[in-house]
């Protein structure tokens, strides 16, 4: 039974992944990839994935959840990471997911 879960969650963090990829994909200005850590990235699945499924929603692992719907909804997955400090500082997102190329 637990390989079978585990396989189910490798199976979930590699349809996540794959959806951040095909995002990076349809930009058009202000390039970005996917962290090459991948390592990083499937941590950062992993904890969308158990948000979701904890919470309702994919919000970001990094930050943390207010109970304001309003609020909340910003930090969904992928937020609007490009508004930020870090990502006109250091070139990456809040959580380093995604990373200028």
């Amino acid at each position: 039974m637990a390989g079978t879960i585990d396989k189910m969650r490798k199976e979930e963090i590699e349809k996540q992944i794959s959806i951040w990829k095909e995002f990076t994909e349809r930009q058009e200005n202000d390039k970005f990839i996917l962290n090459p850590d991948k390592k990083a990235v499937e941590r950062l699945a992993k904890g969308v994935l158990t948000n979701e499924k904890n919470k309702g929603l994919k919000f970001c692992p990094c930050r943390m959840i207010s109970g304001n719907t309003v609020e909340d909804i910003r930090l969904i997955c992928p937020c609007n990471f490009k508004i930020q400090k870090t990502w006109k500082e250091k070139g990456e997102c809040w959580c380093s997911l995604f990373v200028k190329s």
